[in-house]
């Protein structure tokens, strides 16, 4: 039955595509997009938050706080066996494989990506885990954009354009921001867009917020409202607070990344994995608590300057009248958050660290204000500082600025705080981009020379194959050979560039026609003059396995026209800079979306 309805909802998806335009058809697929990808998040955000109140009813009725550290040990493990039994045994998790897709596969995102990770994630998370919805909730929405996109059979840049319209939905749902949505697909995907496309992001974006809100109870969305009004006289503390949000962020990426190659080179069984980081998990949650899950509960708490709170059945419970205690308490949790989020994605769960940044970002900036205000040195509104502490952490992390400003702004449902998020954002990215080079999500992909960037020439090389241009029908000649021999050739062919070889194909040289013009219309010289005569020695080489990039360094470097290919150590073809360029050119074209 349900398929029944699922063929003729595309029946007439399929006929509304043969009536409208182009464009009018992506307008409609922008909101067929947004539309799932807020189902997503409904899912999603619904299960961790029932999962969560469970948990605290537990607690709070049958008083057994060790149920918090039971869920995620069963939350790992069902992840890992549905991974094993129902998802073929592996899931590609992170932003970083929508980069990947549209970098080197044509925007094509597998079908399973628009249900796994909904699974897997719901378990993990909506267990106990230690990590965010949203890295699920973005990966889905792209999934469902390119299978939208190859189920009508559009175009790469529709293809591409659509995935965009996924993540903005996708992050529009989750947190009402639609703003944000579509900053976060400029700022994380689309990086050379032009205006006329921000129309269908902006669609699926407020599409994606619509349908959260309506549906979704508002205790379960993130939002903190009624902060003071921005007091200018403490601008220098949220300078201060940039500076400090700046290390912390690569405090986080660097331990993240060590613990979580520390879980992926251990040599276990992936059931016995799942079991070793979850009980490690469960350890740092006894110890505190509010590492549960996605911890948005807390930072309402901490904005709310109800930090006491926190400390309820904990070992420190005794100490909530102490507020250094307290504080102390929150700080350490804070660092800690960073190893309970990559032990739980490293030993087999599935989520993002979206959430986490958030978390740590409130953190910080109530630990900032609150150890200022208990100095006495002057008074700092801590709910403002808690909030501006997620836009720090947030850009820092994953070097998005704007959507820190634009999501934060959202959260709190005004603008007011707009001059203090856009110090503390950009002071923090300054300072994470000066000793990080790529983003938290993009760094091992940057590392394997996958990544896309802010360098739109890099980005297009990046997805360009030199295999692809190398010529091997170049004719050849001997050292031996007269240059009566090139005549003929030169007479014959359209080659300009000719390779010396041995008998073995060992590039001895290189023979440039418009090096030799006055050779060659020498009758005498060209008659007693041997080709190892005139040859020269290739003034830099190419491989087949260099990248793009590589190869038009090179060409750049040595000013030259055609470049000879080695392989296995012999002589393979050429490349002509003029195609090269052509390549980039075609791509550049192809890759634009407007």
């Amino acid at each position: 039955m349900f398929k029944k309805y699922i063929s003729k909802l595309e029946s007439i998806i399929a006929l509304s595509q043969s009536l409208l335009s182009e464009k009018q058809f992506i307008f409609l697929s922008s909101v067929l997009v947004g539309i799932s990808s807020a189902f997503a998040v409904i899912v999603l955000k619904s299960f961790a938050h029932w999962v969560f109140k469970f948990a605290t009813y537990i607690n709070g009725i049958l008083k057994l706080s060790f149920i918090n550290s039971i869920l995620p040990i069963a939350g790992l493990v069902l992840t890992v066996f549905v991974i094993k039994r129902l998802l073929g045994g592996t899931i590609e998790k992170g932003t970083s494989q929508i980069l990947y897709a549209v970098a080197k596969k044509a925007s094509i995102i597998p079908r399973k990506q628009m249900y796994a990770h909904i699974v897997t994630s719901s378990l993990t998370v909506g267990l106990g885990g230690s990590a965010g919805l949203e890295s699920p909730i973005v990966v889905t929405g792209a999934a469902f954009g390119s299978n939208f996109a190859q189920n009508y059979k559009l175009s790469y840049k529709d293809r591409t354009l659509l995935i965009g319209c996924g993540v903005a939905a996708g992050i529009g749902a989750a947190f009402n921001a639609p703003i944000a949505g579509v900053l976060f697909a400029i700022e994380f995907l689309l990086v050379d867009v032009s205006i006329s496309a921000f129309t269908p992001i902006m669609i699926a974006a407020a599409t994606g917020a619509l349908v959260s809100v309506i549906t979704l109870d508002e205790e379960i969305l993130l939002n903190v409202k009624h902060q003071p009004e921005f007091n200018y006289h403490n601008i220098p503390f949220y300078v201060l607070l940039g500076i400090v949000t700046g290390f912390i962020s690569i405090y986080y990426t660097r331990n993240f990344q060590k613990t979580e190659h520390f879980f992926s080179h251990l040599r276990m069984n992936p059931y016995k994995k799942a079991i070793l980081g979850a009980s490690l998990l469960a350890v740092l949650i006894f110890l505190f608590p509010t590492l549960f899950g996605e911890g948005y509960e807390s930072i309402r708490t901490l904005a709310n300057n109800d930090a006491k709170e926190l400390v309820e059945n904990t070992l420190f419970s005794r100490f909530r009248n102490n507020n250094w205690v307290v504080l102390f308490f929150v700080a350490a949790t804070m660092m800690i958050k960073v190893f309970a989020t990559s032990i739980t994605l490293g030993s087999g769960g599935n989520g993002g660290n979206f959430a986490p940044s958030l978390f740590v970002g409130s953190y910080i900036g109530y630990v900032f204000s609150k150890a200022i205000n208990l100095t006495g040195l002057t008074h700092l509104p801590i709910s403002n500082f808690t909030m501006v502490g997620m836009a720090g952490i947030l850009s820092g992390l994953f070097h998005a600025p704007l959507t820190a400003i634009f999501l934060i702004a959202e959260i709190t449902s005004g603008y007011s705080l707009m001059l203090p998020l856009m110090i503390v954002a950009s002071i923090s990215y300054a300072i994470s981009k000066r000793f990080e080079k790529h983003s938290m999500d993009v760094k091992e992909l940057a590392r394997k020379g996958h990544a896309f960037t802010s360098n739109k020439d890099h980005n297009v090389l990046s997805t360009l194959s030199t295999n692809s241009i190398i010529h091997t029908d170049y004719l050849t000649l001997s050292p031996e050979d007269n240059l009566e021999k090139l005549v003929d050739l030169i007479s014959h062919s359209s080659q300009t560039v000719f390779a010396v070889v041995d008998k073995e194909q060992h590039l001895l040289g290189v023979v440039h026609f418009n090096e030799i013009r006055e050779v060659i219309f020498n009758k005498y010289r060209v008659k007693y003059t041997l080709v190892k005569e005139i040859m020269k020695p290739p003034v830099d080489i190419i491989y087949p396995f260099h990248n793009m990039e590589t190869v038009m360094n090179k060409f750049e470097k040595t000013r030259k026209t055609y470049l000879p290919v080695i392989k296995d150590e012999k002589y393979f073809g050429f490349i002509s800079k003029s195609e090269a360029l052509e390549a980039y050119r075609s791509k550049l074209k192809a890759m634009t979306i407007e």
